[in-house]
């Protein structure tokens, strides 16, 4: 298996950050061919953007290892499409995100952005975060945890819509309980961003978004949010069809009687 799979590394905190290289740890024991393609700097809450008003630049870093100068989803376009246009990989490994990144958080995230451009570019893909523990990310949980769970999902196939996203609790990794299948959950109150106001020199106001500390519906046992919590590791297939099929036919049939009236 080491010889057949290529695997490109990305992620948004950044080409050097203390994740990236735990992450490349994680993939040199499922491959020996491993291709790094991320951000210069950190693009936490990027989503899925793309840059489109002004051009990109690569820099190579070492052999098979290179920056942009962007946010993750050009990592992926310029990764795939320039970089790795002769060595397509066949498999992309988004992460270790420093923090998790469940419920809501998957559209912000730039760690599953990432993942989301390489699905949409026909590279399978999986996103990979680290709950923090005291505010810290204990990334030897994910780094125990991490391969036996890739292993086990290169075993499967899903389907080319679809991407992994998993996360690794905030405990240590002798007490995680195992790997719950689960759907993705949701806050009660969103995003809840802290607002702060500040003066310039000039006294001009200026604006910092700070993460607040959200309610989180722990009465859903199924999700993700309430699993993690309870110290699994938590694998949830994100499908990239966002449509709301029962609100779909239900607008198609009150569409159609206002056609036919007409």
């Amino acid at each position: 298996m080491k010889q057949d799979l290529r695997i490109l590394l990305s992620n948004d905190d950044g080409v050097h950050a203390p994740g990236i290289k735990l992450l490349e740890r994680i993939a040199r024991t499922v491959s020996d061919d491993i291709w790094i393609v991320a951000p210069e700097a950190e693009q936490s809450g990027a989503a899925h953007s793309v840059t489109l008003n002004r051009p990109l630049r690569i820099h190579q870093i070492e052999e098979k290892r290179f920056g942009v100068d962007g946010t993750p989803t050009d990592c992926m376009v310029l990764g795939i499409l320039k970089i790795m246009k002769d060595y397509r990989p066949n498999l992309m490994l988004s992460g270790v995100n420093n923090g998790s990144n469940f419920a809501e958080d998957v559209t912000y995230s730039g760690t599953v952005a990432a993942a989301m451009e390489a699905t949409l570019l026909g590279v399978p893909a999986i996103a990979l975060s680290q709950a923090h523990i005291n505010g810290k990310p204990n990334w030897h949980t994910a780094e125990v945890h991490a391969p036996a769970v890739i292993k086990k999902l290169l075993k499967l196939t899903w389907p080319k819509n679809v991407l992994i996203n998993i996360n690794f609790p905030s405990v240590n990794h002798d007490e995680v309980k195992g790997v719950r299948i689960v759907r993705q959950g949701l806050r009660r109150e969103g995003l809840a961003e802290e607002l702060r106001e500040w003066h310039d020199l000039y006294g001009r106001p200026y604006y910092w978004l700070l993460g607040a500390l959200r309610e989180e519906n722990f009465n859903e046992k199924d999700t993700d949010i309430a699993v993690i919590r309870d110290g699994w590791i938590t694998v949830t297939p994100l499908h990239l069809d966002l449509t709301h099929y029962d609100t779909l036919k239900c607008l198609e049939d009150q569409f159609t009687s206002i056609i036919n009236e007409g």
